[in-house]
């Protein structure tokens, strides 16, 4: 699970200092746009009245705005929704549903079934349709409804009755609103039917595999075997003397088995739809001599998420655990015995190919932050980009001297920390980590409430964007609205770049400079000479810099808003992280209101 931004807590979030704080954010929001709105109706009006009358306007729009945003009736509101729900379905918004239909009819074709993680492949593709195609049809509802309504002069039906311009916008976001949760809500359920439905099977035995399992006085106390291949893939099982057993994990997932006789009936997969809880550790690395660094080796990615470790080296990568407890460990069912859980994420790179069927060996084991007692030490064999599971039983034995140790008490300390210490033992070849690799998880959440969680992220997007096309309609025609909309969108995707590009800390200057070295075909290390040309380029970019960090402030972040990988990848989506979708959601959803009122205010039809 990749998370490039740690989650910060929720009331650090929303008041942190800086100006990347979801407070200043909202307030820059408010000011910047309602600024805008007042200079460019003032624009406007100027071009159509004349400077006099324009300013008397937008003096009164300003004087006059404020009180009536608080004379704002939910009655008039809710109507005018009603009106855009219907508008919604006389422009055959419905057919949205077909083609999601349809979407999912014929999905089965194209997905693959030997992926060896379905789950994964089936989530990410409907999850992703769902967003896509939400946030197409808010697009379109919001971006061409108003300006379709002064094109077809029906919106004076509305402004003759007593309504301000407050009740039109808040009207229509609202109505919009209801038909894309209306519609949100089914393409949910259908998504959901259609990944149980599909990762749903069951399999036969291979009766020629089935074979007694002895014990020491050679009585039979059970039953193991093989599966037929099913869904391009079998499982191997085991059942006990009593008929009950396990087929074990094969593809991300496994059956319980019962056997009837010489029948055996598979249950239906467990493990597809999980929704893991990870407690998470702190990073820290050694270099190829075992002294602390900030960061592993770079092995030439672009992508700097992960730093590598090297193999057959005392290079290392260390999680620090707090908060650990007896009610961390699990209980073994078979033996009764606690042990610790650790899962871990390997990026493997491999400077030469070998056995390439064969994972790379590698070494995990515990260690006492404060006595640096370690325990035994556990090799295995890492494939890339897999979940690789490792118990720690409570007992333990020091490889110093080979006497046995608790984890509790020898290898946690009183406060609760513990270290995970993982090397990589095949020379020449890597480990990659990030900071999320690793982690002790947690009894699992709700799949299926993790998978409406899902959807709500969907629907704050989907909301964004209705709230950005109805405020930009209200000054815009139709496809001007709609481009403005989808430049707002792909920006706030790409916000990272943006900001990196306005604090002048992106690799090629700013975008004059950007568009210097283009042109001249000069690479991204070298200086410029100085001269008065190159003095104007650069106080050209102070100056578009200036305009793009003030862009920047209200750019809603769209990439954090997507939670389709943590459920996809079966991990808990933190309440947290919608509780701050959703302030963001109310944020805008206030601020753009406001802006939209002014900019409506200033047309002709609102006066």
């Amino acid at each position: 699970m990749v998370l490039e931004k740690e989650l910060l807590p929720y009331s650090e979030w929303l008041s942190g200092l800086g100006w990347d704080s979801a407070l200043f954010r909202f307030g820059a929001t408010v000011l910047v746009f309602a600024v805008l709105a007042l200079v460019v109706g003032f624009l406007v009006a100027m071009v159509r009245y004349g400077p006099l009358k324009a300013g008397d306007l937008t003096y009164r729009v300003v004087t006059n705005g404020f009180k009536e945003l608080w004379q704002i009736s939910p009655r008039r509101v809710m109507a005018l929704a009603g009106l855009a729900v219907k508008e919604s379905l006389r422009r055959r918004v419905l057919v949205a549903l077909v083609i999601f239909g349809l979407i999912l009819l014929f999905a089965g074709w194209f997905l693959r079934t030997d992926n060896p993680e379905p789950a994964r492949l089936y989530l990410s593709f409907v999850l992703t349709a769902t967003t896509y195609l939400t946030l197409l049809i808010a697009l379109l509802l919001s971006a061409f409804s108003l300006p379709a309504d002064f094109k077809n002069r029906t919106i004076y039906t509305i402004v003759t009755k007593p309504v301000r311009a407050g009740d039109i916008v808040l009207g229509r976001i609202l109505g919009f609103t209801f038909v894309g949760t209306a519609m949100l809500a089914i393409m949910g359920v259908c998504s959901y039917i259609f990944v149980v439905r599909s990762l749903d099977h069951t399999h036969a035995v291979d009766l020629r595999s089935v074979e007694n399992i002895p014990d020491e006085s050679g009585e039979v106390i059970g039953r193991r075997g093989r599966t037929m291949i099913e869904a391009d893939h079998f499982h191997e099982f085991e059942v006990e003397a009593d008929g009950r057993g396990i087929a074990f994990s094969e593809y991300g997932h496994s059956h319980d088995v019962e056997q009837q006789g010489d029948r055996y009936a598979f249950a239906s997969p467990q493990d597809f739809l999980r929704a893991r809880v990870p407690l998470r550790g702190k990073l820290s690395f050694l270099d190829r001599q075992g002294s602390p660094v900030a960061h592993g080796v770079n092995v030439g990615n672009e992508w700097t998420y992960r730093s590598f470790i090297d193999g057959g080296s005392a290079a290392a990568a260390t999680w620090t655990f707090d908060g650990i407890d007896e009610s961390i460990l699990k209980i073994n069912p078979e033996d009764e015995t606690q042990y610790l859980p650790v899962e871990l994420i390997v990026r493997v790179f491999r400077t030469y190919k070998g056995e390439i069927e064969r994972g790379i060996l590698g070494s995990i084991q515990l260690r006492n932050p404060d006595t640096k007692v370690k325990s035994t030490v556990q090799t295995f064999l890492a494939k890339d980009v897999s979940i690789d599971e490792h118990r720690f039983e409570r007992q333990q034995y020091n490889p110093a001297d080979n006497q046995p140790i608790d984890l509790l008490e020898d290898l946690v300390t009183k406060d609760g920390r513990v270290e995970v210490i993982v090397q990589c033992l095949d020379s020449a070849q890597y480990y990659g980590f990030a900071q999320a690799d690793c982690y002790i998880p947690l009894p699992d959440a709700s799949p299926l409430w993790n998978f409406i969680k899902t959807y709500i992220s969907i629907w704050v997007q989907m909301v964004l964007v209705i709230t950005i096309g109805v405020t930009a309609s209200t000054f815009l025609s139709g496809p001007i609205a709609m481009m403005f909309t989808v430049s707002f969108i792909t920006l706030g995707f790409f916000r990272d770049f943006f900001v990196k590009v306005a604090e002048g800390t992106q690799v090629g200057g700013g975008p004059v400079e950007s568009l210097v070295r283009l042109v001249t075909q000069r690479n991204l290390t070298t200086r410029f000479e100085p001269s008065p040309a190159v003095q104007l380029m650069e106080a050209l970019d102070r100056v578009f810099k200036g305009a793009m960090q003030s862009i920047a402030a209200v750019l809603p972040d769209f990439r954090s808003l997507s939670t389709v990988n943590y459920v996809a990848n079966g991990f808990e989506i933190p309440a947290n992280a919608i509780g701050q979708q959703l302030t963001v959601c109310l944020a805008y959803l206030v601020g753009l209101s406001i802006i939209g009122y002014f900019f409506l205010r200033t047309r002709e039809v609102a006066k």
